[in-house]
């Protein structure tokens, strides 16, 4: 049976993630707590995992009741309350000498700071997650999902069943009580291609990826939505009626016309 396997958000936009039992919809579209906090640097541009490996060298926790992010390095330990203005300024100051960037960390609830601020949750299947970590050697499926970083994993469908909710008259699916309509599918960078412990380059990643994709294109997918092979997971949409609802593990998964409202 389709349901929802795990959902993830990342409360700092290019640290680490964090597995919830339930999550609201944010009145932006997207999942609460996903990309609350963002690093910019001073021209105003993002500091993240396409902009340095040095991600690669954190580890970060994040405690949705009190704000708190806890960072972890070789040489060092620390956390700040993000949700004051002064512990995010003193957040700055700590990860401006780590990044080697001069930065701000800013804060944005109501939508947060997700790559394409018009869309919603990323979705990706388990089974998906198996088939890609079986084309190479030395990546596990639970490194997979931290290359891929997806909000939203659905079990009990087959690889690649995300590709069908893009493209012309593609249904759209409900988990729980929440619609999901698939907008693109997910071109991807660089960070995919890295190892998440160490930061390495993954030999001819992206080479072997695109043609193993290309292999195992299903044939329910509309390959007029792909404008390449480089491309894995769906960026959805959650209309604004649904928008406020609960989203727990274990719910329920059901693919619905497109034009049912």
């Amino acid at each position: 049976m389709a349901h929802v396997k795990r959902l993830t958000v990342y409360p700092v936009k290019a640290l680490d993630g964090m597995d919830c039992e339930s999550v609201s919809i944010r009145p932006g579209g997207t999942l609460a707590h996903d990309r609350e906090f963002a690093m910019f640097d001073a021209d105003g541009d993002v500091v993240n995992g396409k902009r340095t490996d040095r991600v690669h060298d954190i580890d970060t926790s994040y405690d949705t009741r009190t704000g708190t992010l806890s960072v972890t390095t070789d040489g060092d330990s620390v956390s700040f309350e993000l949700r004051d203005a002064g512990e995010r300024t003193r957040a700055a100051e700590w990860l401006s000498e780590f990044f080697d960037v001069d930065l701000t960390v800013e804060h944005d609830e109501t939508l947060g700071y997700v790559d394409r601020r018009e869309m919603g949750p990323s979705v990706i299947s388990t089974a998906t997650l198996e088939t890609v970590a079986s084309w190479f050697d030395d990546v596990t499926v639970a490194g997979l999902r931290r290359r891929l970083r997806a909000n939203v994993e659905v079990g009990g469908v087959p690889a690649f069943w995300e590709d069908r909710f893009v493209g012309a008259d593609a249904p759209a699916f409900r988990a729980g009580g929440v619609r999901f309509e698939g907008v693109t599918p997910c071109g991807r960078c660089v960070v995919p291609q890295r190892d998440p412990d160490t930061g390495e380059e993954t030999p001819e990643f992206r080479e072997q990826f695109i043609e193993r994709r290309q292999e195992t294109f299903p044939e329910w997918a509309d390959r007029d939505a792909f404008d390449h092979f480089y491309t894995l997971m769906l960026i959805s949409r959650v209309p604004e009626a649904d928008r406020g609802a609960d989203l727990a593990v274990g719910d329920p998964v059901e693919v619905v016309p497109a034009a049912e409202p």
